[in-house]
């Protein structure tokens, strides 16, 4: 071992024989205090299981007291040390320092220096002069060292009984969430096939009846900035509980097929519930942090949306009784109150993940500055901004298409059907192309699927055949489909922990806020170009989405 000058002390040995180690009283040799905590940790190490305390009690010096309670601190998720490696030979040993202590030593003394030595089998080994201690180069094993890992607290135990408690919670939780967004999907598939009988039975055109996408737009815009708000106040349950409430009164204020104004307002009121329900079912699986689930959610979507055209069709083809096909939907709402109230009991998000054993989210953000910090975040901005696209160009799809094929491809009255095409491509695009999603990474495959939805897009404008239109459409929904899902998980990325559940909501807000403006611009042009306006407008749509995925970041930005 090399010599230090200026008053280096040499740290000389420990002896740790057999006999010495099976009474638990290994003697420690050192001659400075600040190595006798490093040469505590190997013995601790090197020796078998015995308490904390009966090894700080075996060494022949006095423990500082304040030392030995960090010590107890570090080590109190294991109340045994258990030895990482084979026992020692009863042969004197020479102790080595590790980088780890060499790298905390030098926060302690600045005037830490480090040599490279050769040891008696030719290999090389660092030395580090601390102030005034050398220490010799290092044999121990990494795996022997105690590391950060090792002084991390372990989540406490969980019996089976439990952990089966915990997955039947929340195998419920999510079931309920589901049922919710069936539900919300239903809502959005009803709108395309509906659309030409309101127009014949209130005698209005495409400006007119894009109203209720307007009224929609509105009620989805005062749900995303009351969202934040109403969650901080009455929490996820209650929340939850008032947005299919409201949505249940919208849908009774429809059914008698009222004044035209009255089922515009009763379409902003059913805006405001459906962005509610929309924004905390998605940070909910969000906070679960699955793509499974995530992608099974917004099948479960689709599939509520390809169900609803299959029986507003046949309500439409009736010049009496269409608007009951709201009371089902009315029926189906009872149906999310009563399932939300027994599963989630009004209790909080941060509550209900831990009765399913899930961790959830910190939230250190307070109510008065909740929004500020939202707000301030430009990736936030971004994701809604793709968000409202996408979502638009959806519900443009399921909705404008009926209208497109009756109009320019003189579809007969079964033409609402083609709805439920693009629809069932979009649930079954959520479920069967996760592989491609791993296989390709999140980012390129959105890229691709943009790109060939466009391709798609182009052959509906430009080939004039039923048929082939029919077929294109629910290939658009089969690529599209797994674009939003793909855009929650990214969001849970790049987002700040403590704000995610926020900013999914506002995300997820301000998307179905998209549902309602695409579509009104879509009626908008229709009403001044003719309907064959809505091709051109879909591909420049999803062109724009391509855009916005570019500039959305990779990856989260830390400040340093």
């Amino acid at each position: 071992m090399a010599e230090s000058t200026n008053r280096n002390l040499t740290l000389t040995s420990i002896d740790v024989t057999e006999e010495q180690v099976q009474n638990h009283t290994p003697t420690v040799v050192f001659d400075s205090p600040l190595l006798r905590l490093r040469a505590a940790e190997r013995a601790m190490l090197r020796a078998p299981a015995y308490p904390l305390g009966e090894l700080a009690s075996a060494l022949p010096y006095e423990y500082p007291a304040a030392t030995l309670n960090d010590r107890k601190r570090k080590w109190a998720d294991s109340s045994h040390i258990r030895p990482l490696g084979p026992l020692p030979s009863a042969e004197r040993e020479e102790i080595q320092l590790s980088s780890i202590i060499r790298s905390q030593s030098r926060e302690e003394h600045p005037g830490t220096t480090t040599a490279i030595q050769t040891t008696d089998d030719g290999s090389r080994a660092d030395v580090a002069h601390v102030g005034d201690v050398e220490g010799g180069p290092s044999t121990q094993s990494p795996s022997a060292v105690p590391t950060e890992a090792d002084s991390t607290a372990q989540p406490p135990a969980v019996s089976p009984a439990e952990r089966a408690l915990q997955k039947r919670k929340g195998l419920m939780h999510f079931s309920a969430i589901c049922w919710a967004v069936f539900v919300v999907g239903w809502c959005d598939g009803t709108t395309g096939p509906m659309l030409p009988r309101l127009q014949a039975h209130y005698h209005i055109g495409f400006a007119v009846v894009s109203l209720v996408f307007v009224t929609s737009a509105c009620g989805f815009f005062l749900g995303a900035m009351a969202n934040v708000y109403l969650t901080d106040k009455f929490g996820f349950g209650k929340v939850l509980l008032i947005g299919a409430v409201l949505q249940a009164i919208a849908f009774i204020a429809i059914s008698p097929a009222g004044p035209f104004p009255l089922l515009c307002c009763a379409f902003v009121l059913s805006g405001f519930g459906l962005s509610l329900l929309h924004a905390h079912a998605n940070g909910f699986v969000a906070a679960l942090n699955s793509p499974t689930k995530m992608g099974i959610m917004h099948g479960v979507y689709g599939s509520g949306a390809l169900v609803a055209p299959l029986v507003s069709t046949q309500f439409a083809k009736s010049d009496t009784h269409w608007s009951f096909h709201y009371i089902i939907t009315v029926g189906l709402y009872l149906s999310v109150i009563a399932c939300s109230w027994l599963v989630f009991r009004g209790k909080r998000q941060e509550v209900i993940l831990e009765e399913s054993g899930e961790k959830g989210t910190d939230d250190e953000a307070t109510n008065t500055n909740k929004y500020k910090q939202i707000l301030s975040l430009k990736e936030v901005h971004f994701i809604a901004a793709f968000a409202l696209i996408y979502v638009g160009v959806e519900v443009t799809m399921g909705g404008w298409s009926v209208t497109y094929i009756l109009e320019e491809r003189h579809g007969s009255s079964s033409s609402g059907y083609i709805a439920s095409g693009f629809f069932g491509g979009l649930m079954l695009g959520r479920v069967s192309l996760m592989w491609l999603n791993k296989m390709l990474g999140n980012r390129l495959a959105l890229f691709l699927y943009a790109v060939v939805a466009i391709g798609l897009e182009i052959t509906v404008w430009l080939i004039p055949s039923l048929l082939e239109n029919a077929i294109a459409v629910a290939l658009v929904g089969l690529v599209m489909g797994p674009m939003y899902p793909i855009l929650m998980l990214h969001s849970t990325t790049i987002l700040p922990r403590w704000l995610l559940t926020g900013c999914v909501g506002y995300i997820a807000s301000i998307g179905q806020a998209g549902s309602a403006m695409l579509p009104f611009l879509t009626g908008l042009l229709a009403s001044k170009f003719g309907i064959a306006s809505l091709q051109p407008f879909i591909v420049s749509m999803i062109s724009t989405l391509i855009v916005i995925w570019a500039v959305i970041p990779r990856a989260r930005y830390v400040p340093a």
